[in-house]
């Protein structure tokens, strides 16, 4: 069921947004694209700090902006987590989160501080001055007070991209934790393939200020037709279950919608979802199986359709796993070689998968 419905636009000096967008009211929807292509831009029209004329913008069934009727950015029940943290710097931490807690009337507050304070594991710091704080717990904390504030959407626009890789790492298992534990909505821009796939349920892809694309994460990521180009970071991100642990080589056995992988075991219990990441890169094809290679995922799958990528060498496939979609990258060389059809049977050998939640 949509619950969340944005139609906005708005000319700027080096391009106009123009999006209409059907996004689902739980979860994690990322707003992907490179820079420059609108994804600020649209967050802050959603938070009213931008005014699109003529727009609409309903949640959950809430219309806060029809045409010239649109709420004060006050009275959107929003959260919203900027690149950087802009906390108060007068107060503590514990007042920096009173402060979103009080924000909200008694009666309206749905997420208690103290659950909020759990959530981000950020009890020791509640006595902190913020200037105290390193750059992923200020980080923390700023996403600590957006929720303390109990939002209906939480808007977070690349709260990843002012730090550095191992802080990044630090921050991502409590964005996972929202993501498992919430049932606010998130709209979480960003620019970062890893990000995305380790994250995001549904993914909008702007590009020159339009969508797209959008839709599931693993359908989206599959298609061949979108302008927007990853390099080496295009592939596909698709859910499994682990059936099998095994102990003397500490690999586990991955079940999905088409067969199975073997992956790096990384500690998750026998009969748990998890996310799985393989890139096109990673994804040879051969007419016919071959087992005296150290490849150990070898799956059936069939051709689908094929697309040039930037480099005249180099072409991308699309295939069909069951019902599972991957990425192939191939040279052209490699295809007119193989003289793959749309509808032909391949092996797919896949020599690298990575869980990446």
């Amino acid at each position: 069921m949509v619950s969340i419905r944005a139609r906005f636009r708005l000319s700027y000096p080096a391009f106009t947004l123009d999006v209409d967008l059907d996004l689902p009211g739980r979860g994690i929807t990322a707003v992907f694209g490179h820079s420059g292509s609108g994804k600020t831009s649209l967050l802050r029209c959603i938070a009213g700090l931008e005014r699109a004329a003529g727009g609409f913008l309903a949640v959950n069934g809430e219309t806060w902006q029809d045409g010239a009727r649109r709420l004060p950015v006050h009275r959107r029940p929003l959260g919203y987590v900027f690149q950087e943290a802009r906390l108060f710097a007068h107060l503590n931490v514990a007042d920096n989160l009173d402060f979103g807690y009080r924000r909200v009337p008694p009666g309206e507050r749905r997420v208690a501080l103290e659950q909020v304070v759990e959530l981000l594991d950020v009890a020791a710091l509640l006595d902190r001055q913020t200037d105290r704080l390193s750059g992923g717990e200020r980080q923390r904390v700023a996403i600590a007070r957006a929720l303390a504030s109990s939002p209906r959407l939480l808007l977070m626009d690349e709260p990843l991209a002012a730090l550095d890789q191992a802080r990044k790492q630090e921050i991502l298992p409590y964005l996972e934790r929202l993501h498992d534990e919430l049932e606010i909505p998130v709209l979480y821009v960003s620019h970062s393939p890893d990000e995305v796939a380790r994250l995001a349920d549904q993914v909008v892809v702007l590009a020159g200020g339009r969508a797209v694309a959008q839709g599931p994460l693993s359908e989206t990521l599959a298609r061949l037709d979108l302008p927007l180009r990853l390099g080496e970071e295009v592939g596909v991100v698709f859910t499994g279950r682990v059936i099998e642990r095994n102990a003397e080589w500490h690999l586990a056995r991955i079940g999905f919608a088409g067969g199975e992988v073997w992956v790096r075991d990384g500690g998750a219990a026998i009969g748990r979802s998890v996310r799985l990441r393989i890139l096109a890169r990673d994804v040879s094809l051969a007419r016919h199986r071959h087992d005296d290679t150290s490849i150990m995922n070898l799956l059936p799958a069939t051709v689908i359709a094929q697309a040039a990528e930037d480099h005249p060498a180099l072409a991308l496939i699309q295939l069909r796993v069951g019902t599972t979609l991957l990425l192939a990258r191939l040279t052209r060389h490699s295809l007119s070689r193989l003289a793959l059809a749309p509808g032909e049977q391949v092996w797919a050998q896949i020599k690298a998968v990575a869980l990446v939640g």
